[in-house]
This record gives structure tokens, C-alpha cells and sequence, in this order.
């Protein structure tokens, strides 16, 4: 049996209500508030999921991007559809443009930076697709020309951003804004907005039982290839 000190119940008491404690806790309720503030956008979470739901059930892909954190968050949500969510169901067409670092490096390297993203669209987006274009400041130049070259082709964007992000979300067909300025708090607002579009699109999809179609899916889009434009 071990017995505890009097110097060991004094250190356990600092360490429970010490500086990194206390700074711990003051991160986790801001954070608590931030995410809880995003019940109020609840009507633009679901009107952007249907629009991946019609996408996905013509047959189309949605395509994700973004830069740093926000590339790692495109390709966690493109894989949350490509693989599974919450139900064991046929798989979707997600992709995340920020993946194929061949392509990142040669359109980087022959046209700009700020076309890595684009440029990937222009060979794979078709009319009726959707792009998820995820930005915390709303200023990434990359982004900005991904949304300019999708509203060319035909496709819906669906943009996710900061409180500042007002003029790219003026850009967006659907936007989904967390209430924050601070980066860390954005980008955790995005995963949980993100996983609430994969969460409803896959019960629209494919409702409460596995593997069962509510609404069907069309059968995929053939890519568009030289081959097939001849």
C-alpha cells in the first residue's frame, strides 16, 4: 500500500492547479465556445451538404483544397467520403487536390503556385461537380484561383473560413464560416462542420442501415479524357 506524503499531496495540488493547468483549461473553454457557436450555422452546414448530396447522387465528384492544416483537413474529409464515415457503404468520389505531389511540383514549378490547384480542376472537374475550398484567411491565392476557374467550368464551391474571410465568402456558392480569428480555433470549427456534411451526406445517401441506397447514386461520370471529347 503506498502512503501518500505530506509533500506529495502538495505537489499533486500545485500540478492540478498550476500555470500550464490553468493555461490548459483557459484553451479548452475558448475552444468549447468557439465550436459551440457553430450550432447557429446550422441551415448553411445543410444546405451545403445538399449540395454534395446532389452532386454525389448524379454521379460527380467533390474535390477538396486548401494550404498547411487546411490541406491536411481537405485530405481527412475527402477520405471520410472515399473510405467510410459512420456507415459501411459503397464508396464516393472525394479527392483531394492537395495529395499528388507530382502534380503539386510540376504546375507549381511550369505555371505558379498559385495555379497547383486550379489547373488540377481544369483536368478533372466536369459541370455539376463540387470543390470545398478551405481557407482560415480567405486570402490564399491558390484558393482564390481554384474558385475562379470552378465557377468557369460549372462546379459548386463550398468554402470554409474565418471571421475575416468576408470577401471570400462573397466568392463561395456556400459558405461555412467559423466565428474566430485564430487559426487553431478555425481550423477545428472546419473538422467539425466537415464531419457534419460527411455525417449527413452519407444518412441522405444511403440512410440508417449499411449498405442501403435511400436515394441511389447515378452511375459515375466517365473522366474527361482526350479520348472521350473525340
Amino acid at each position: 500500500m503506498t502512503r501518500m506524503t505530506a509533500g506529495g499531496d502538495m505537489k499533486r495540488e500545485m500540478r492540478a492547479s498550476g500555470p500550464l493547468v490553468r493555461q490548459a483549461r483557459a484553451v479548452l473553454h475558448d475552444a468549447g465556445q468557439s465550436v459551440g457557436r457553430l450550432e447557429r450555422h446550422a441551415s448553411a452546414v445543410a444546405s451545403a451538404a445538399e449540395a454534395m448530396i446532389a452532386c454525389l447522387g448524379a454521379g460527380g465528384t467533390v474535390f477538396f483544397c486548401g494550404n498547411g492544416g487546411s490541406a491536411a483537413d481537405a485530405q481527412h474529409l475527402a477520405c471520410e467520403l472515399a473510405g467510410r464515415f459512420l456507415l459501411d457503404r459503397p464508396a464516393l468520389p472525394a479527392v483531394a487536390l492537395s495529395t499528388n505531389t507530382s502534380s503539386l511540383t510540376a504546375i507549381g514549378n511550369d505555371y505558379g503556385f498559385d495555379h497547383v490547384f486550379a489547373r488540377q480542376l481544369e483536368g478533372l472537374g466536369s459541370p455539376g461537380d463540387v470543390v470545398v475550398v478551405i481557407s482560415t484567411s480567405g486570402r490564399s491565392p491558390n484558393v482564390l484561383r481554384a474558385v475562379e476557374v470552378a465557377h468557369a467550368m460549372g462546379l459548386t464551391v463550398i468554402g470554409l473560413t474565418g471571421a475575416k474571410g468576408k470577401r471570400f465568402a462573397r466568392s463561395c456558392d456556400h459558405v461555412l464560416v467559423t466565428p474566430h480569428d485564430s487559426t487553431p480555433r478555425i481550423q477545428e470549427g472546419h473538422v467539425v462542420m466537415g464531419h457534419v456534411l460527411c455525417e449527413l451526406v452519407e444518412r441522405a445517401l444511403f440512410g440508417p442501415r449499411p449498405g442501403r441506397a435511400r436515394r441511389g447514386l447515378a452511375p459515375k461520370r466517365a473522366a474527361r479524357t482526350g479520348a472521350a471529347r473525340s
